[in-house]
């Protein structure tokens, strides 16, 4: 039951890592941040994107505990990294907005999480995944989790030359004194 939807996932992730690879190499023709909300950058990330986390539902159903680490305690180690990792994602959201959650153009954001990092989404996305991961025991969601962890580190340095285009100085310097990460 799990093979075809961990499939599906595994190529629309490997898609979306090769988008970004290609946007960091190529910037002048990238596909991430998207050129527009109607361009079919925007869509295909987007409805990828979507359908990813839905599999990764029905993984978490279909594939739950088929894995080694079946202690307790992985409740104990995952429940609050994904908890912190969830409200970290909520807050870099609630404080971007979504235009520019979404890779749109919304108005440069240095406040709330991005006070300590630049990338407060995607921090906070990779803790509440490695969370997730580990409470499931699931290898399949190890393995569509780890891929969109990859998406979070390679999407930042697509982002950045894009960010300094459209707010110049001002980024600039942020970059200068906040940490991509941590």
């Amino acid at each position: 039951m799990s093979s075809v939807p961990f499939t599906v996932a595994v190529v629309i992730l490997m898609t979306h890592l090769a988008g970004a690879v290609w946007s960091v190499a190529f910037p002048d023709r990238r596909l991430w941040p998207p050129p527009g909300r109607g361009s079919w950058q925007y869509l295909l990330t987007w409805a990828g994107y979507w359908a990813v986390l839905a599999i990764n539902v029905v993984l978490l159903v279909t594939d739950w505990n088929s894995w080694t680490f079946q202690s307790p305690l992985r409740f104990v180690v995952g429940a609050p990294l994904a908890v912190l990792g969830g409200l970290l994602a909520g807050w870099g959201i609630l404080s971007a907005g979504w235009k520019n959650t979404s890779g749109l153009r919304g108005g440069f954001v240095s406040s709330g999480p991005y006070r300590f990092t630049r990338n407060p989404q995607y921090l906070g996305d990779i803790a509440c995944f490695v969370g997730v991961s580990v409470i499931a025991n699931s290898v399949l969601l190890w393995v569509t989790h780890l891929l969109l962890a990859l998406w979070f580190v390679i999407a930042p340095l697509a982002e950045e030359p894009w960010l300094e285009e459209q707010y110049g100085d001002a980024y600039r310097e942020y970059r200068r004194r906040v940490p991509r990460f941590l």
